[in-house]
């Protein structure tokens, strides 16, 4: 029986361009789901509100870095 290896986890500029994997993909969307949906509702700070879309947004990008 022929046993399958997996692929090494890689990140860097160059692997932009190459599939991010299923789990970082979703990581990525659920971080930009879950900071849209805090940033608009009820935070009393614009500044904040801001801030939590910025970093879910840049998480997301950030995921896209990731091959295998």
């Amino acid at each position: 029986m022929e046993t399958r290896r997996k692929k090494p986890l890689r990140f860097g500029v160059n692997e932009y361009r190459l599939p991010t994997p299923t789990k970082f993909r979703r990581l990525g969307d659920g971080l930009l789901l879950a900071s849209t949906i805090i940033g608009t509702t009820n935070i009393d700070s614009p500044l904040l509100a801001t801030v939590v879309i910025v970093c879910g947004t840049v998480g997301k990008f950030l995921t896209n870095f990731f091959s295998q």
